[in-house]
């Protein structure tokens, strides 16, 4: 079986950066993307990929946004990906669609015990209440239940958890715990699968946090993307405005230290709109180290979004999404007046292990106390796919049996 890959009309359209050199500064990748995709392009079939698509003409912007299909998913049939440069964006779709493939059905051993048993033999096990689903009971100590082995990577020891807290498969119903892509990553090695999955962990709770400040709070937040000074950021905004569009950028960096940044992009006469609906505005989110690389993550985020209701195509996008209302405090973001940003001093270490020490510091540093990576792949493959855990972060919107967790209702109090 062999990979379709299909491309739009702009298919040789001009890439965001004529320099890869300049491209290849972007990415904290062990290798290169055309590297990643060589090696991992063989196993697609094997995992349900049955094709590649180029998405980035059917929009004005012209930011790169690949779609990898997988018809026969338990979770999603649609994955995407975006990037600075086309391959990166293809890649980034391609990786997408492993991780869930294998979050799907996880290739690593189950243990069957009690999380008393597991105690008692010296074990750390973590019950994870804060993931369990709208409607069901928290696992009891004494009850029975399936458990994945991870590594706490903070208090350096082996710790388990809930086998259904990490799986990815929407066909199981009343599963106990909420199935969610958070935290979910992969990569060319374990560092940088987790990097990625504890990168999309401190950034859904900074949006949490973030969304709980009052709007004039939030409106304050925005900054103005040219003060990054970054060549890349630059282009890609001009060619938000150079489609008739609008955008502001507004930092949601929380205490943790870790700079995160939200993106919405919208038609230019998006204040004037009498009724506009949901899909008028784009919202993407990044976050990294380095500000510049967590702002276009953010942007690169925002474009994929208008693709995606453009394209129509993602199965999880569901027909009254079209035609819901846009909330009123989202439209009124557009009121925000960007801010200078202050100079950003590049953060030391470019690789994947290096960036994680760094962030693990952070966390450490702001009282986080346990991040458990737990892989998700037995065999040894040219990629890895991780699930992080970190409980004491806040998590984002889903049918979850608490919505907020110790950080959220605090921000709340300080807030009252």
């Amino acid at each position: 079986m062999t990979i379709a890959i299909t491309t739009d009309r702009a298919g040789e359209s001009r890439p965001i950066s004529d320099n890869s050199g300049i491209a290849d500064n972007y990415s904290d990748r062990v290798c290169a993307p055309e590297e990643t995709f060589a090696r991992i392009a063989p196993l697609l079939p094997a995992f349900g990929v049955s094709r590649l698509a180029r998405l980035t003409g059917l929009d004005s912007i012209g930011i790169p946004v690949w779609n990898a299909v997988s018809p026969n998913a338990k979770s999603i049939v649609i994955n995407q990906g975006k990037g600075v440069t086309d391959i990166d964006a293809k890649v980034s779709a391609a990786m997408e669609a492993l991780e869930r493939a294998v979050a799907c059905n996880p290739s690593v051993p189950v243990l069957d015990a009690t999380r008393q048993a597991l105690v008692e033999r010296g074990e750390r096990a973590l019950g994870l209440p804060g993931l369990v689903a709208a409607g069901e009971s928290d696992l009891g100590d004494d009850e029975p239940a399936p458990w994945l082995r991870g590594f706490d990577l903070i208090g350096q020891q082996t710790t388990f958890v809930p086998f259904h807290a990490a799986l990815l498969d929407r066909t199981l119903e009343r599963c106990r715990y909420w199935q969610s892509s958070d935290g979910l990553a992969s990569g060319n090695t374990e560092d940088e699968a987790i990097l990625h999955g504890l990168l999309e962990r401190i950034e859904r709770d900074a949006e949490t946090l973030w969304r709980l400040l009052p709007l004039t709070a939030r409106l304050r937040t925005c900054i103005d993307a040219g003060s990054f000074n970054d060549p890349i950021l630059d282009e890609m905004t001009g060619r938000i405005v150079a489609a008739g569009l609008t955008f502001r950028l507004f930092d949601m960096t929380s205490d943790i230290g870790i700079p995160c940044l939200t993106a919405v992009i919208a038609d230019t006469d998006i204040l004037e709109a009498k009724e506009p609906r949901y899909h008028d505005v784009t919202i993407g989110h990044g976050a990294h180290s380095d500000p510049r690389r967590a702002a276009i993550r953010a942007v690169t985020e925002a474009a994929q979004s208008r693709l995606t209701y453009i394209s129509g195509a993602r199965d999880d996008v569901f027909p009254e999404t079209f035609t819901r209302r846009l909330p009123r405090e989202t439209q009124q973001l557009f009121e925000a007046d960007p801010r200078a940003q202050n100079p950003v001093v590049p953060v030391a270490g470019n690789t994947a292990s290096a960036l994680l020490e760094y962030v693990l510091e952070a966390l450490k540093n702001a009282g986080i106390g346990t991040v458990v990576a737990v892989p998700l792949l037995a065999e040894p493959l040219p990629f890895s796919v991780i699930k992080v855990f970190v409980p004491e972060l806040e998590n984002p919107d889903g049918a979850r049996k608490r919505r907020f967790g110790a950080r959220a209702l605090s921000r709340a109090l300080e807030i009252a």
